[in-house]
């Protein structure tokens, strides 16, 4: 598949090194910037192409004649969505993703209509990142809540604790923990490994636990494993820019919110936007101000500037000062260790998350969504099964006569509205939507064959 990548900032790069490691995708990105583009060349095999990506020569200089999926990245929305209007009026591109930002245009549905602008999909990432922190304040104590199957089944991880109530138990006894209710565990990482799992497999602390449940099951689960968390009410922000004005105002009429912001500027214009929320003009990093501030008495410290260093020293703070949980945004992919040694408790990044989303239009077939774990190195796919048991290779047949790659298991099904726990001998009948958990995401392409493959 030729995939044509217009912008290499964060998310372009990060689009790019995904897509580039899957062995049927022939990448080609473009950006004015060309030491960045002589860097992710030396890095990934991408082709490279320098200019502006919205003119029509560059664009053929990228190949956009025979350009499967155009996916236009640039900081600009306005680039964005010229290049796709261009690459569909001109070379008839089958498939045009853009990433938009402003709200000006993603609060007007009309313009992304069939027959307005030539812009098959749009992502803002600001959106669905504002969306994945809301799923982690209602769940409390989860490091990760994804949804499938349009939010009936939920994947999540957790560390375990010492105080969860299947800790230091064998998985067999969850049934009689939680009974009736639609729980599987997924996967177990210990020590940052993977391990095999079954009935007898004990539960240690500070496991790393990825486990699918029906919605209304999914806080149960989570008490089996730490100790059940209060509701969060008060949350302080760190930050005034894109996700944190965002997450204010999706929260302010529930939540008790208080705001920092160093600009006087950006302060300024969250005041005037922001109805219930407290806006404070100062450092998140400054100590002072969080004592002040009463920073011990937070449910939530989320620290959401653009700068990550600035958000990782503000967490480190404010966990120190008392703050019972803390959230960092970071887009460097080595920051994202200091989860495991959990200074922080979660740090978010907006390129994994993005991803996600991208890869559910840009994969072949029937892969519905995806959800990037583990910094990338695991995924979570759902994928829709068609054919019949004399076409298809899974269909009437039961999970444990299918041969998955290494790694890979389907933990759950939606057949219709129900929520089926998959279990060795369940039965895949057509049009199921089986959530499949890869431990190593290389696999998704013999997993995507699998299912989709005729026998």
């Amino acid at each position: 598949m030729k995939i044509l990548i217009l912008g290499v900032g964060q998310v372009g790069r990060s689009a790019a090194n995904s897509l580039a490691r899957e062995p049927a995708n022939e990448v080609t990105v473009v950006d004015i910037n060309e030491p960045a583009l002589r860097e992710l060349q030396d890095r990934i095999d991408v082709r490279a192409v320098a200019g502006n990506a919205s003119y029509p020569s560059v664009l053929e200089a990228a190949g956009i004649a025979d350009t499967d999926i155009l996916i236009a990245l640039t900081n600009s929305d306005e680039v964005n969505i010229v290049a796709c209007q261009i690459a569909q009026l001109l070379y008839r591109t089958p498939t045009r993703i853009a990433r938009i930002r402003a709200a000006e245009y993603t609060s007007r549905p009309v313009l992304f209509a069939e027959g307005a602008l030539a812009v098959d999909v749009w992502i803002s990432p600001e959106e669905l990142v504002t969306d994945y922190i809301v799923h982690l304040l209602s769940n409390p104590g989860a490091l990760q809540v994804v949804d499938f199957a349009d939010g009936r089944v939920q994947l999540a991880s957790v560390r375990a604790r010492v105080d969860g109530l299947l800790v230091g138990k064998p998985l067999r006894v969850l049934r009689e923990h939680l009974p009736g209710s639609d729980v599987r565990v997924a996967a177990i990482y210990r020590d940052g490994r993977l391990i095999a799992i079954d009935g007898d497999t004990v539960i240690a602390e500070t496991d790393e636990i990825f486990f699918v449940a029906a919605r209304d099951d999914l806080k149960n689960m989570l008490a089996e494993l730490r100790r059940r968390e209060p509701a969060v009410r008060r949350l302080v922000i760190a930050g005034g820019g894109n996700i944190g004005l965002r997450l204010a105002r999706t929260l302010e009429k529930t939540h008790q919110i208080k705001l920092i912001e160093r600009d006087p500027r950006r302060a300024r214009k969250a005041s005037e936007i922001l109805q219930n929320t407290i806006v404070l003009l100062g450092d998140a990093a400054d100590e002072e101000l969080l004592i002040e501030e009463n920073i011990d008495s937070a449910d939530v410290f989320a620290a959401l500037t653009n700068a990550d260093e600035a958000n990782v020293m503000a967490a480190m703070l404010a966990k120190r000062l008392g703050a019972r949980r803390v959230m960092s945004l970071v887009n460097r992919a080595s920051y994202s260790e200091l989860m495991d040694n959990r200074s922080i408790d979660v740090v978010i990044s907006p390129q994994t998350i993005t991803i996600g989303s991208l890869l559910a239009h840009v994969r072949r077939g029937d892969v519905v969504r995806v959800h990037s774990l583990r910094r990338g190195v695991a995924e979570a796919i759902e994928v829709v099964v068609h054919g019949s048991a004399d076409t298809s290779r899974v269909i009437g047949r039961q999970i444990s006569e299918i041969e998955l790659p290494p790694g890979a298991s389907i933990v759950a099904i939606a057949r219709g509205e129900a929520v089926v726990m998959a279990h060795k001998d369940t039965r895949i009948d057509a049009e199921d939507h089986l959530i499949v958990f890869l431990a190593d995401r290389r696999h998704v392409d013999a997993v995507a064959r699998l299912f989709q493959g005729e026998r």
